[in-house]
Protein backbone atom coordinates (compact mmCIF):
# COMPACT_ATOMS: atom_id res chain seq x y z
CA UNK A 1 0.00 0.00 0.00
CA UNK A 2 1.21 3.27 -0.94
CA UNK A 3 1.97 6.10 2.01
CA UNK A 4 -0.93 8.42 2.75
CA UNK A 5 1.25 11.31 4.38
CA UNK A 6 4.72 13.12 3.46
CA UNK A 7 7.76 10.75 4.05
CA UNK A 8 11.30 11.54 2.77
CA UNK A 9 14.25 8.11 2.53
CA UNK A 10 17.26 9.00 4.21
CA UNK A 11 19.32 7.34 1.34
CA UNK A 12 18.14 8.78 -1.66
CA UNK A 13 16.01 11.74 -0.57
CA UNK A 14 12.19 9.95 -2.51
CA UNK A 15 9.48 11.69 -0.87
CA UNK A 16 6.96 9.45 -3.29
CA UNK A 17 6.75 5.39 -3.33
CA UNK A 18 6.69 3.79 -0.13
CA UNK A 19 5.27 0.41 0.86
CA UNK A 20 4.61 -0.08 4.94
CA UNK A 21 6.80 -2.70 5.69
CA UNK A 22 5.85 -4.06 9.03
CA UNK A 23 7.03 -3.04 12.51
CA UNK A 24 10.64 -2.85 14.12
CA UNK A 25 11.65 -4.80 16.88
CA UNK A 26 10.81 -1.24 19.12
CA UNK A 27 6.49 -1.34 17.45
CA UNK A 28 7.81 1.95 15.42
CA UNK A 29 6.20 1.41 11.61
CA UNK A 30 8.70 0.62 8.96
CA UNK A 31 8.83 2.17 5.55
CA UNK A 32 10.52 0.61 2.34
CA UNK A 33 11.52 2.81 -0.44
CA UNK A 34 10.35 1.45 -4.03
CA UNK A 35 13.65 3.11 -5.48
CA UNK A 36 16.87 1.91 -3.76
CA UNK A 37 14.93 -0.75 -1.21
CA UNK A 38 15.83 0.85 1.74
CA UNK A 39 14.15 0.13 5.31
CA UNK A 40 13.95 3.01 7.69
CA UNK A 41 11.61 3.42 10.37
CA UNK A 42 11.02 7.70 10.48
CA UNK A 43 9.33 7.52 14.13
CA UNK A 44 12.19 5.78 16.21
CA UNK A 45 13.92 7.92 18.42
CA UNK A 46 17.22 8.42 17.39
CA UNK A 47 19.64 7.52 20.27
CA UNK A 48 23.06 9.01 20.54
CA UNK A 49 26.44 6.88 20.43
CA UNK A 50 28.58 7.48 23.98
CA UNK A 51 31.47 6.78 23.71
CA UNK A 52 32.85 4.38 26.21
CA UNK A 53 36.25 6.64 26.34
CA UNK A 54 36.91 10.41 25.74
CA UNK A 55 37.22 11.67 22.28
CA UNK A 56 40.94 12.88 21.10
CA UNK A 57 41.29 16.72 21.72
CA UNK A 58 43.60 17.16 19.13
CA UNK A 59 41.24 16.05 16.71
CA UNK A 60 38.34 14.69 17.75
CA UNK A 61 38.44 11.00 17.04
CA UNK A 62 37.73 8.14 19.12
CA UNK A 63 40.25 6.93 21.36
CA UNK A 64 41.30 3.32 23.44
CA UNK A 65 42.94 2.85 26.73
CA UNK A 66 46.25 2.54 26.14
CA UNK A 67 47.43 2.54 30.60
CA UNK A 68 44.90 1.88 33.30
CA UNK A 69 46.70 3.28 36.84
CA UNK A 70 44.92 4.00 39.94
CA UNK A 71 45.01 7.84 39.41
CA UNK A 72 44.83 8.34 36.21
CA UNK A 73 44.20 6.94 32.45
CA UNK A 74 46.15 6.95 29.33
CA UNK A 75 44.58 7.00 26.27
CA UNK A 76 45.78 7.09 22.68
CA UNK A 77 43.98 8.40 19.44
CA UNK A 78 42.58 6.22 17.24
CA UNK A 79 43.19 8.27 14.27
CA UNK A 80 46.47 6.50 11.90
CA UNK A 81 47.80 9.91 11.64
CA UNK A 82 47.10 11.43 15.13
CA UNK A 83 48.18 8.72 17.89
CA UNK A 84 47.84 11.28 20.12
CA UNK A 85 48.39 10.31 23.61
CA UNK A 86 46.76 11.90 26.43
CA UNK A 87 45.90 11.25 30.22
CA UNK A 88 42.73 11.49 31.75
CA UNK A 89 42.49 12.18 36.11
CA UNK A 90 39.96 9.37 38.12
CA UNK A 91 38.20 12.30 40.87
CA UNK A 92 36.83 9.60 42.75
CA UNK A 93 40.61 7.84 43.59
CA UNK A 94 41.95 11.18 44.32
CA UNK A 95 42.17 11.87 48.02
CA UNK A 96 41.99 15.14 49.47
CA UNK A 97 44.97 17.27 50.56
CA UNK A 98 45.52 18.42 53.77
CA UNK A 99 44.71 21.97 53.41
CA UNK A 100 40.55 20.21 53.69
CA UNK A 101 41.54 18.64 56.89
CA UNK A 102 41.61 21.40 59.71
CA UNK A 103 40.08 21.36 63.41
CA UNK A 104 38.87 24.13 65.51
CA UNK A 105 36.93 27.35 66.28
CA UNK A 106 34.56 28.71 63.58
CA UNK A 107 33.45 31.17 65.69
CA UNK A 108 34.76 33.59 68.49
CA UNK A 109 32.63 33.47 70.84
CA UNK A 110 32.85 31.74 74.44
CA UNK A 111 36.65 33.61 74.43
CA UNK A 112 37.43 35.06 77.63
CA UNK A 113 39.68 37.73 75.88
CA UNK A 114 38.30 40.07 73.19
CA UNK A 115 38.49 39.86 69.55
CA UNK A 116 40.27 42.17 68.65
CA UNK A 117 43.06 41.15 71.13
CA UNK A 118 43.20 37.72 69.28
CA UNK A 119 43.27 39.10 65.99
CA UNK A 120 45.81 41.32 66.82
CA UNK A 121 48.20 37.93 68.72
CA UNK A 122 47.22 36.26 65.38
CA UNK A 123 48.71 39.45 63.15
CA UNK A 124 51.87 39.56 64.90
CA UNK A 125 52.51 35.82 64.78
CA UNK A 126 51.44 35.26 61.12
CA UNK A 127 52.74 38.48 59.20
CA UNK A 128 56.33 38.35 61.54
CA UNK A 129 58.72 36.09 62.61
CA UNK A 130 57.63 36.04 66.34
CA UNK A 131 57.46 33.11 68.23
CA UNK A 132 54.50 32.17 71.23
CA UNK A 133 56.24 33.71 73.88
CA UNK A 134 57.64 36.60 71.57
CA UNK A 135 53.89 37.63 70.47
CA UNK A 136 53.12 37.11 74.85
CA UNK A 137 55.54 39.57 75.85
CA UNK A 138 54.15 42.51 73.02
CA UNK A 139 51.02 41.76 74.69
CA UNK A 140 52.31 42.55 78.17
CA UNK A 141 54.25 45.15 77.31
CA UNK A 142 51.93 46.81 75.11
CA UNK A 143 48.89 46.34 76.12
CA UNK A 144 49.76 45.24 79.45
CA UNK A 145 47.34 42.24 79.43
CA UNK A 146 48.96 38.98 80.68
CA UNK A 147 48.39 36.32 78.18
CA UNK A 148 50.34 33.39 78.31
CA UNK A 149 52.34 31.51 75.35
CA UNK A 150 50.29 28.69 75.92
CA UNK A 151 47.04 30.82 75.35
CA UNK A 152 48.59 32.66 72.39
CA UNK A 153 49.69 28.83 70.98
CA UNK A 154 45.87 28.05 71.28
CA UNK A 155 44.64 30.92 69.66
CA UNK A 156 47.39 30.46 66.21
CA UNK A 157 46.16 26.86 66.23
CA UNK A 158 42.04 26.36 66.96
CA UNK A 159 41.07 29.10 64.31
CA UNK A 160 42.48 27.60 61.22
CA UNK A 161 38.70 26.85 60.08
CA UNK A 162 36.96 29.72 60.47
CA UNK A 163 39.68 31.35 58.29
CA UNK A 164 39.36 28.85 55.78
CA UNK A 165 35.83 29.57 55.88
CA UNK A 166 36.65 33.01 55.04
CA UNK A 167 38.66 31.62 51.93
CA UNK A 168 36.09 29.71 50.55
CA UNK A 169 34.11 32.36 50.45
CA UNK A 170 36.61 35.12 48.90
CA UNK A 171 38.01 32.16 46.59
CA UNK A 172 34.80 32.63 44.15
CA UNK A 173 35.41 36.57 43.78
CA UNK A 174 39.31 35.92 42.07
CA UNK A 175 40.18 35.49 39.15
CA UNK A 176 43.27 32.49 38.90
CA UNK A 177 43.83 32.65 35.41
CA UNK A 178 46.56 33.84 35.07
CA UNK A 179 49.33 32.40 31.99
CA UNK A 180 51.24 30.31 34.60
CA UNK A 181 51.26 28.43 37.80
CA UNK A 182 54.08 27.68 39.93
CA UNK A 183 54.48 23.81 41.80
CA UNK A 184 57.61 22.97 44.16
CA UNK A 185 57.55 21.05 47.75
CA UNK A 186 59.80 21.81 50.98
CA UNK A 187 60.91 20.34 53.74
CA UNK A 188 59.58 20.41 56.96
CA UNK A 189 60.00 18.91 60.42
CA UNK A 190 56.72 17.39 61.91
CA UNK A 191 57.41 15.51 65.51
CA UNK A 192 61.13 15.33 64.59
CA UNK A 193 60.27 13.32 61.25
CA UNK A 194 60.54 14.42 57.63
CA UNK A 195 57.48 15.58 55.61
CA UNK A 196 57.04 17.78 52.20
CA UNK A 197 54.98 20.71 51.72
CA UNK A 198 53.56 21.27 48.36
CA UNK A 199 52.61 24.23 47.19
CA UNK A 200 51.19 25.85 44.18
CA UNK A 201 51.79 29.54 43.33
CA UNK A 202 50.06 31.96 41.00
CA UNK A 203 52.59 33.61 38.93
CA UNK A 204 50.83 37.04 37.82
CA UNK A 205 49.50 37.25 41.88
CA UNK A 206 51.84 35.76 44.00
CA UNK A 207 48.37 33.88 45.14
CA UNK A 208 49.32 31.02 46.73
CA UNK A 209 46.50 28.64 45.06
CA UNK A 210 46.71 25.39 47.57
CA UNK A 211 48.81 23.10 49.49
CA UNK A 212 49.01 19.99 51.06
CA UNK A 213 51.24 18.51 53.75
CA UNK A 214 52.70 14.77 53.50
CA UNK A 215 55.06 12.23 55.08
CA UNK A 216 55.64 10.98 51.51
CA UNK A 217 57.28 12.64 48.33
CA UNK A 218 55.20 10.74 45.11
CA UNK A 219 53.09 11.21 42.33
CA UNK A 220 49.59 10.46 44.41
CA UNK A 221 50.68 13.65 46.66
CA UNK A 222 51.29 16.01 43.43
CA UNK A 223 47.95 14.93 42.16
CA UNK A 224 46.30 15.67 45.94
CA UNK A 225 47.38 19.40 45.43
CA UNK A 226 47.14 20.18 41.89
CA UNK A 227 43.67 18.69 41.88
CA UNK A 228 42.51 21.14 44.40
CA UNK A 229 44.31 23.64 43.15
CA UNK A 230 42.33 23.00 39.59
CA UNK A 231 39.07 23.69 40.44
CA UNK A 232 40.03 27.44 41.53
CA UNK A 233 41.48 28.47 37.82
CA UNK A 234 42.60 27.52 34.38
CA UNK A 235 46.11 28.56 33.82
CA UNK A 236 47.94 27.97 30.21
CA UNK A 237 50.75 25.65 31.56
CA UNK A 238 52.74 24.70 35.10
CA UNK A 239 55.81 24.92 35.76
CA UNK A 240 57.57 22.90 38.14
CA UNK A 241 60.96 21.16 38.45
CA UNK A 242 62.52 18.08 36.46
CA UNK A 243 61.27 15.94 39.14
CA UNK A 244 59.11 13.03 37.37
CA UNK A 245 56.02 12.95 40.00
CA UNK A 246 54.76 16.28 38.39
CA UNK A 247 54.73 14.68 34.72
CA UNK A 248 51.25 12.49 35.23
CA UNK A 249 49.51 15.20 37.31
CA UNK A 250 49.90 18.21 35.21
CA UNK A 251 49.45 16.35 31.70
CA UNK A 252 45.86 14.96 33.40
CA UNK A 253 44.53 18.30 35.03
CA UNK A 254 46.19 21.08 32.86
CA UNK A 255 47.03 21.89 29.40
CA UNK A 256 50.71 22.73 29.63
CA UNK A 257 53.41 21.93 31.32
CA UNK A 258 57.21 23.36 31.54
CA UNK A 259 60.03 21.56 32.76
CA UNK A 260 62.62 23.48 34.32
CA UNK A 261 65.88 22.60 33.26
CA UNK A 262 68.34 25.38 35.56
CA UNK A 263 67.91 28.48 36.81
CA UNK A 264 68.86 30.46 34.26
CA UNK A 265 66.21 29.19 31.17
CA UNK A 266 63.66 32.01 30.21
CA UNK A 267 61.03 30.36 31.91
CA UNK A 268 62.12 29.50 35.66
CA UNK A 269 60.42 28.12 38.89
CA UNK A 270 63.05 31.11 41.14
CA UNK A 271 59.38 32.95 42.15
CA UNK A 272 57.85 29.43 44.31
CA UNK A 273 61.54 29.44 45.35
CA UNK A 274 61.30 32.75 46.40
CA UNK A 275 58.14 31.93 48.40
CA UNK A 276 59.69 29.04 50.38
CA UNK A 277 62.44 31.84 51.25
CA UNK A 278 59.72 33.60 52.92
CA UNK A 279 57.89 30.82 54.68
CA UNK A 280 61.17 29.02 55.88
CA UNK A 281 61.84 32.84 57.47
CA UNK A 282 58.85 32.40 59.27
CA UNK A 283 59.21 28.77 59.90
CA UNK A 284 62.65 28.43 61.45
CA UNK A 285 61.37 30.59 64.75
CA UNK A 286 59.06 27.13 65.39
CA UNK A 287 61.79 25.14 65.27
CA UNK A 288 59.35 22.58 63.74
CA UNK A 289 55.98 21.21 64.39
CA UNK A 290 54.58 19.45 67.30
CA UNK A 291 52.19 17.00 65.13
CA UNK A 292 50.80 16.50 61.90
CA UNK A 293 47.49 18.13 62.37
CA UNK A 294 48.48 21.40 64.57
CA UNK A 295 51.03 21.69 61.21
CA UNK A 296 48.54 21.38 58.87
CA UNK A 297 46.24 24.21 60.81
CA UNK A 298 49.43 26.60 61.12
CA UNK A 299 50.61 26.27 57.71
CA UNK A 300 46.52 27.17 56.42
CA UNK A 301 46.76 30.18 59.15
CA UNK A 302 49.41 31.38 57.16
CA UNK A 303 48.73 30.97 53.78
CA UNK A 304 45.67 32.96 54.62
CA UNK A 305 47.42 35.95 55.88
CA UNK A 306 50.20 35.53 53.07
CA UNK A 307 47.08 35.55 50.50
CA UNK A 308 44.85 38.00 52.28
CA UNK A 309 46.23 39.92 54.57
CA UNK A 310 50.11 40.51 54.13
CA UNK A 311 51.42 43.30 51.23
CA UNK A 312 53.74 42.46 48.97
CA UNK A 313 56.37 45.10 47.44
CA UNK A 314 56.62 43.36 44.55
CA UNK A 315 53.17 43.99 43.75
CA UNK A 316 52.69 47.57 44.37
CA UNK A 317 52.47 46.82 47.94
CA UNK A 318 48.79 45.28 47.71
CA UNK A 319 47.80 41.71 48.75
CA UNK A 320 47.68 38.59 46.70
CA UNK A 321 43.81 38.89 46.89
CA UNK A 322 43.97 42.43 45.78
CA UNK A 323 45.87 41.90 42.40
CA UNK A 324 43.36 38.73 41.61
CA UNK A 325 40.69 41.26 41.99
CA UNK A 326 39.27 41.14 45.26
CA UNK A 327 37.31 44.54 46.28
CA UNK A 328 35.42 44.73 49.30
CA UNK A 329 34.38 47.85 50.98
CA UNK A 330 35.21 49.11 54.63
CA UNK A 331 32.18 47.29 55.85
CA UNK A 332 33.01 43.93 54.46
CA UNK A 333 36.84 44.05 55.65
CA UNK A 334 35.43 44.20 59.05
CA UNK A 335 33.14 41.12 58.64
CA UNK A 336 36.41 39.41 57.11
CA UNK A 337 38.77 40.74 59.21
CA UNK A 338 41.08 41.63 56.65
CA UNK A 339 43.00 45.14 57.23
CA UNK A 340 44.24 44.71 53.64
Amino acid sequence: MAKSYQLRCPKCNNENNFYRFGKDAGGYQKYLCRTCRHQFAPERPKLMHQRAYPSCPVCGKASFLHHDYEHYSNYRCCGKLCRHSFFAPKGSSIAKPSMSALFGKTDFKRMRHPVFLIVSALTMFYLGKNSFRNVSLILRTAFNIRVSHTTVANWCTRFAPLFDNMRLKLLPLLDLNSDEWHADETVVKVAGAKHYLWFVVDSETRFVVGFHLSPKRDSPQAFCVLNEAAAHGKPRAVVSDRYSAYRAPVRSLFPSHVRVESFKDAVSNNLIECFHKQFKAWYKTKQGFGSLSCANNLISMFVFFFNFVRPHSAISGLAPAQVAGLKLTKRQKREYLLVA
